[in-house]
């Protein structure tokens, strides 16, 4: 680590310290010649050496272990992206990711979602659970809503659901598709081991997701183009775009633009009526 890493981790490390309030901590307050905890409570905190720690925050304790800084983070209570900050400054490069299950998605992001008015979009978590999708999505694509909870899944709907299945005009090359990005989603996301119960259950339902998932085929979920077959519609073609939602590793956005003027004016008169 350089000199000036060193120096902005220290400089860092020692702002998140003084802004913690060290009674709320359980230490006694008594007179302090400076606001927040002292350098010996981050260290007795984070189990540490006081000595080592100082070093840090001076700029001349060497490297840390990512252990440390993730012991540091907890002592200082840090946020998520403040945990990066720190591990980006350290090590340079971000800590490894922790999974952590989606709840629902805020207002903000549904009123992005609803903002489409003619492109499917929706909100999936790294397990591929659908968890927002907008009234496009439901009419094109599949009505979210009218499924319980569990059974929002896209690799579900993609190998059980003989309708979904029937809307693709090529539902082989569609499936290796979603299958090799869900590998490297969850991987991705530190979701492997949340996704051992779906991936056992889908083995057992379809042998060819089984045949699929042991090639250990992975595939980037950016962008292209998906045509389907809608029941009402007709053949119509997507042009689909994947974005991670910022702050929430655990979060991706799929929207699906008409490809043609045609498209959207079919999505809409869907819509519509």
């Amino acid at each position: 680590m350089s000199v000036e890493a060193d120096n902005l981790l220290g400089t860092y490390l020692r702002d998140r310290r003084v802004r913690l309030d060290p009674a709320a901590l359980g230490f006694a307050v008594g007179r302090r010649r400076t606001p927040g905890l002292r350098r010996e409570e981050v260290a007795q905190r984070a189990n540490i050496s006081p000595t080592w720690y100082t070093w840090l925050e001076q700029g001349r304790g060497g490297a840390p272990s990512a252990d440390v800084l993730d012991r540091i983070a907890a002592a200082l209570m840090l946020t998520d992206v403040e945990r990066e900050h720190v591990f980006l400054l350290g090590l340079g490069r971000p800590p490894e990711v922790r999974y952590k299950a989606a709840g629902n998605v805020t207002p903000r992001l549904q009123r992005l979602l609803d903002a489409f008015e003619v492109s499917p979009a929706l909100i999936k978590t790294a397990t591929w659970e659908v968890v927002a999708w907008n009234r496009a999505a439901a009419a094109v694509l599949t009505d979210y809503g009218a499924l319980p909870p569990d059974q929002r899944n896209i690799l579900r709907l993609i190998f059980c659901d003989p309708r979904v299945r029937a809307a693709q005009t090529d539902w082989e090359s569609v499936a290796r598709f979603v299958v090799g990005a869900f590998r490297a989603d969850a991987a991705r996301a530190g979701a492997v081991s949340e996704v051992g119960q779906l991936v056992d259950e889908l083995c057992r339902r379809s042998p060819e997701f089984e045949a699929l998932w042991r090639d250990n085929n992975v595939q980037v979920h950016g962008e292209g183009v998906k045509r389907l077959r809608h029941p009402i519609l007709g053949p119509i073609g997507l042009e689909y775009s994947a974005f991670g939602v910022d702050g929430r590793s655990d979060l991706s956005m799929v929207v699906y633009n008409p490809a043609t003027p045609a498209d959207a004016d079919l999505i809409r008169s869907l819509i519509a009526s």
